[in-house]
């Protein structure tokens, strides 16, 4: 059978299309054998914290899901910004993701403005919120002030006096105490740490008066009665602290709720990818243990798609740049 010649213009036509789709090919199959290598979890604070906690069962749970380890990185920093800018800049493939919370996606932005290395929103492709979590405000236990009342009785007493830790400037441990001591009418001394962790293991070691800190990794240390806890950022009491009263309770409503922790990818990331890890991370978050794990630790999940969780974020910074007028919030 004879064959049949294209004319050249044809030829170099079909020859330029072919050479078009070939990287859309490409990706399609690269979106669809997702993942064929190990995915890295990047936690913009230092291990032992609330937000390693939470990026460790994701790991351990996910990847089961995924058929691939997901390596958990710590890189503490600028109150979590350095972690996320990392993020920020990797390549959209899926394969580097990070930690989001209310300090990465809120109250940094507030704190930094224009300084900040990256977009809470246009650099990055929200995945799946995970966990929202009480934080609470709690002292050393050789601290004189038994109650929140008393506690604000001492402040104004002494202004400048005693000293809180929080993860670093702009975190939300930070924001929230500039914020409650505005309300309180209070003067504290900001010490800034490279991550919940290194902050938590000065307040319960005396280093420092206070902190406040997400309820899952300061609980231990407050039920063996090395940290005592004052108020709890919550809409409700917890039940793991039923005797300690919200900052609504204490008459701040203005303090709203507690914080979150979700996933994040960088921007661009192809929307069949971020789907497949929506859907891992769900399907982890149905395990038992995952479950077990994250209720003990006073967590509660809240899975949602990743349009849910771009709300929430931009909620967040909407709040944050509320709070940072009115505490005068700002980035040494």
């Amino acid at each position: 059978m004879a064959s049949i010649r294209l004319p050249s213009s044809l030829s170099r036509r079909a020859t330029l299309l072919a050479l078009a789709l070939a990287p859309l090919a490409g990706a399609v199959h690269a979106q669809a054998a997702f993942p064929d290598r190990p995915i890295k979890l990047i936690v913009p604070f230092a291990p032992s914290g609330s937000t390693d906690l939470a990026a460790r069962l994701i790991a351990e749970f996910a990847g089961r899901e995924l058929g691939q380890p997901i390596v958990v990185e710590n890189k503490a920093g600028a109150g979590g910004s350095l972690g996320m800018e990392q993020v920020a800049k990797a390549r959209a493939d899926g394969y580097t993701l990070g930690m989001a919370t209310m300090s990465t996606h809120g109250s940094n932005a507030a704190a930094y403005g224009s300084r900040m290395k990256y977009d809470p929103v246009k650099d990055f492709a929200p995945v799946s919120n995970v966990a929202t979590v009480p934080s609470v405000f709690a002292v050393n236990a050789s601290f004189p002030a038994k109650t929140m009342q008393e506690f604000i009785a001492l402040a104004r007493a002494n202004p400048g006096k005693y000293n809180f830790a929080s993860p670093g400037t702009g975190s939300l441990g930070h924001a929230n105490v500039e914020h409650f001591s505005s309300l309180a009418k209070i003067q504290l001394l900001h010490i800034p740490y490279k991550g919940a962790g290194m902050a938590l293991n000065d307040a319960v070691a005396g280093q420092v008066d206070g902190i406040t800190d997400n309820l899952p990794s300061a609980l231990p240390h407050i039920k063996a009665g090395r940290l005592r806890a004052l108020a709890v950022l919550s809409e409700t009491r917890s039940p793991l602290l039923p005797d300690v009263p919200t900052y609504g309770d204490l008459g701040f409503k203005e303090m709203g709720a507690g914080g979150w922790f979700g996933v994040v990818a960088p921007a661009g990331t192809p929307a069949p990818v971020v789907n497949r890890l929506n859907q891992a991370i769900h399907a982890a978050m149905k395990h038992p243990d995952f479950i077990k794990k994250m209720d003990e630790a006073g967590a509660t999940l809240i899975p949602g798609t990743p349009a849910q969780f771009g709300v929430q974020i931009r909620q967040a910074l909407d709040r944050y740049a509320r709070v940072a007028k009115v505490a005068k919030l700002t980035a040494e």
